[in-house]
């Protein structure tokens, strides 16, 4: 019965698929938990905080993010011009669950560390 299940089961159908094409990659996650502490930050705070981002890959990213409605891009008509990047409320909603797999890493790399040694 579950071997019918698991044959028929649609895994890209499913939330958490979804989810984890939203975040999914090494600096989306990143990204949105920067602007969780943060609030408010310009392209070059970012690029700072990832430390070895290119501009492009930084800009790629952010224009998803920005795309799937989880941050707010704000621009101001000013030379230099001046871009600030901040979460949405749909991203807002999505920090509960970062936080959570931030306090699990936390928690199991101890544990991971611990039964290295």
């Amino acid at each position: 019965m579950i071997k019918n299940y698991i044959e028929q089961a649609n895994f890209e159908d499913t939330g958490f698929c979804y989810t984890l094409s939203l975040i999914s990659g090494k600096y989306k996650p990143v990204i949105l938990y920067c602007l969780m502490e943060f609030e408010i930050v310009r392209f070059n705070e970012l690029k700072r905080y990832l430390k070895t981002v290119s501009d492009k890959t930084l800009s790629v990213n952010l224009k998803e993010l920005e795309a799937n409605d989880l941050i707010i891009r704000k621009e101001y008509p000013q030379i230099p011009p001046k871009v600030e990047y901040s979460l949405s409320e749909r991203g807002k909603s999505l920090m509960e669950v970062l936080d959570k797999l931030c306090i699990w890493g936390e928690e199991n790399k101890r544990v991971v560390t611990r039964s290295q040694n």
